[in-house]
């Protein structure tokens, strides 16, 4: 009987430790800094907006796909 107690506490002990180190691993993520803002550019043709770095140049006009690039009829 006296195993079994002990067996018990050391069960709820592990639980608890266990528990305990699954929230430090959730604080630690909330804690992470989030990404930097990017630069936002509209597409020439429709005004979709996508991150500069996503869209297509061509001049000064940023486009948001191939096909609104072949299509866009500049002066």
């Amino acid at each position: 009987m006296k195993y079994l107690i002990w067996l018990i506490v050391l069960l709820l002990g592990y639980g608890w430790w266990r528990n305990q180190q699954r929230l430090q691993g959730h604080q630690d993520e909330k804690s992470a800094s989030p990404a930097a803002p990017q630069e936002m550019v509209a597409c020439a043709r429709c005004g979709l907006h996508l991150p500069r770095n996503e869209a297509l140049a061509q001049g000064s006009h940023y486009y948001c796909g191939l096909e609104h690039q072949k299509n866009d009829v500049r002066p």
